[in-house]
């Protein structure tokens, strides 16, 4: 059984959703594309327990689920944290932030994590693909007034995405061109990290807002197969022109059930991955743009992968 209108293109070749096999096809569909994760499941094992950062709300206690899927995880609604966290420091400086010294806790949550997922721009790359892809469009400017409301939390995150790409109407050719004359730009020190997560046998995820045409280039360069990114599908018609775009991309990973996931990336939608039934710890990664509120809630920040790479074994 195939879900609703789970029939696209990719490059010209017709996919279906491949979700037959599972009980509930729509809700495995329903994929976290606004950024975030996801939960990967889960077996009986605990991960150490983490102090959070003080807050109004109360801890959130992990919940575990038995299904091996990528289920989807529940954005906040609350657009001050989303619109705050979207707001860089304009002097490039950051506040003394006491989580860059990680918790013993932390650590040993990352190494016995099962599953690392990344966020891709600013983040994995140095770059923001839709920008990127708006600018070599010429709709650069047009595009940067949808994503300064989105910004400022005027309009939610997946109404401005798309209002800018019917601004882009990206084709085929364009998107491949775009990839071919600005190809992303990895972040210092992510392929080694990716190398010393794969030696301790820990999966790696890609898991953006973004678009898997423009992921995939990046994965390749990282060795990752294209099932481990969780992102939106750009849809094409027969002769390559822009037809719209699917957020419901596979989400399934029914070979491993995870115990411990661990979620890294600069935004709120990341940070919004740290919940019951999501990741067990994120780690604010603020080597590209300091999002000071999100990094305020993190449970680590670090500005270079190194950091990371020498807490593995």
């Amino acid at each position: 059984m195939l879900c609703a209108s789970q029939s696209f293109q990719e490059s010209g070749r017709n996919l279906s959703c491949c979700h037959s096999n599972f009980r509930s096809p729509c809700l495995i569909c329903r994929c976290a594309w606004y950024g975030g994760l996801i939960s990967l499941r889960a077996g009986p094992r605990s991960s150490p327990s983490l102090p959070r950062p003080s807050s109004s709300q109360p801890p959130q206690v992990p919940v575990r689920l038995t299904s091996p899927l990528f289920l989807c995880a529940k954005l906040s609604k609350s657009r001050n944290l989303l619109a705050a966290a979207l707001e860089v420091s304009k002097d490039g400086s950051s506040a003394v932030l006491a989580n860059t010294l990680p918790s013993k806790g932390a650590i040993e949550t990352l190494r016995n994590a099962d599953a690392v997922c990344f966020d891709v721009d600013s983040t994995v790359i140095l770059d923001e693909g839709i920008d990127e892809l708006a600018d070599f469009c010429g709709a650069g400017k047009a595009v940067a007034e949808w994503t300064a409301k989105a910004m400022t939390g005027t309009v939610p995150f997946e109404v401005a995405l798309a209002a800018r790409l019917s601004l882009i109407k990206p084709s085929l050719s364009q998107v491949e061109e775009c990839l071919k004359r600005r190809p992303p730009r990895i972040s210092p020190g992510m392929a080694d990290l990716v190398k010393k997560l794969k030696s301790n046998n820990i999966d790696v995820f890609l898991v953006s807002g973004g678009f898997r045409q423009m992921i995939k280039p990046v994965a390749f360069e990282l060795g990752l197969p294209p099932e481990n990114i969780i992102a939106s599908q750009l849809l094409f018609g027969t002769s390559g022109e822009y037809a719209g775009f699917d957020p419901t991309g596979p989400t399934s990973h029914s070979d491993h059930a995870y115990k411990t996931v661990v979620m890294i990336g600069d935004g709120a939608t990341d940070l919004e991955a740290r919940q019951p039934g999501g990741a067990d710890l994120f780690i604010c990664y603020a080597g590209v743009q300091m999002r000071e509120p999100v990094a305020a809630e993190a449970d680590w920040v670090v500005f270079d992968f190194q950091e990371l790479i020498t807490k593995l074994p």
